[in-house]
């Protein structure tokens, strides 16, 4: 598998590249299964493509603290990330894992692999509600998909030093929320995972034998993905 660690200036390039990665993949023909790293430089909100920020976000506290509110490409709801917040992506062949066609076995197999290579961290870490990774009844990654044809996109957080008032005072309440939530609040549901980001590096890394050099990557996709999609007001607030 490719290994990509790259932050890029601008919340829309990162978003970008994350789907450019996917696209680039699917145009490929061949295998090209990735992982990528990245961690914003500032505080953002994004939510799921077919959420409504009306409902999910606290817009005018995103607008009053200058904010960033942004649309991803796959499904779920709002969250908020920045700098404590480690994201990944995968890119992952449906032709080598055919199993994950299927959207419960894609969480079931990426987030169990995830648990097991952050367990020897932190002891008690497992998988919650639908997409969730969590230590006891605390949640510290969130996580969604895209599917293609031949290819899917399995992205998320992984809190393990973010500001985690942000959230209660950026985003609502969810329309959708797992049962060990339980109807708490963000404050009281969310926590930092105590890893240094070395370390959860390289247990993704290891998990997912990610040895092979992302070069180059696909940085004319990427552009492109800003100007008609992530880079515009019609995508991120529609």
């Amino acid at each position: 598998m490719r290994y990509l660690d790259l932050t890029l200036p601008t919340p829309a390039e990162n978003l970008a590249l994350d789907e450019a990665l996917l696209v680039e993949a699917e145009a490929c023909g061949e295998s090209l299964e990735t992982l990528r790293l990245w961690e914003p430089r500032a505080p953002m909100v994004v939510v799921g493509r077919s959420s409504k920020i009306a409902a999910e976000v606290h817009a005018e506290a995103c607008r009053q603290e200058g904010i960033p509110i942004l649309r991803r490409t796959s499904g779920g709801a709002a969250v908020v990330t920045g700098p404590g917040c480690m994201m990944y992506a995968l890119v992952l062949s449906l032709n080598q894992r055919p199993f994950l066609r299927s959207v419960d076995q894609a969480h079931r197999f990426v987030l169990g692999t995830l648990a097991d290579a952050f367990r020897p961290l932190v002891a008690g870490v497992r998988c919650r509600g639908i997409s969730d990774l969590a230590v006891g009844d605390k949640k510290f990654s969130g996580n969604s998909i895209r599917i293609k044809r031949d290819y899917l996109l399995y992205h998320g957080t992984l809190l393990y030093g973010f500001r985690l008032e942000l959230i209660d005072r950026l985003l609502a309440v969810p329309p959708r929320e797992p049962a060990y939530r339980g109807g708490r609040a963000h404050g009281a549901f969310v926590a930092n995972l105590p890893v240094p980001a070395a370390l959860l590096r390289a247990a993704l890394r290891t998990a997912w034998q990610a040895t092979q050099p992302c070069s180059p990557w696909p940085r004319e996709l990427t552009e492109q993905l800003v100007a008609e999609r992530y880079g515009c007001r019609e995508w991120n607030e529609r």
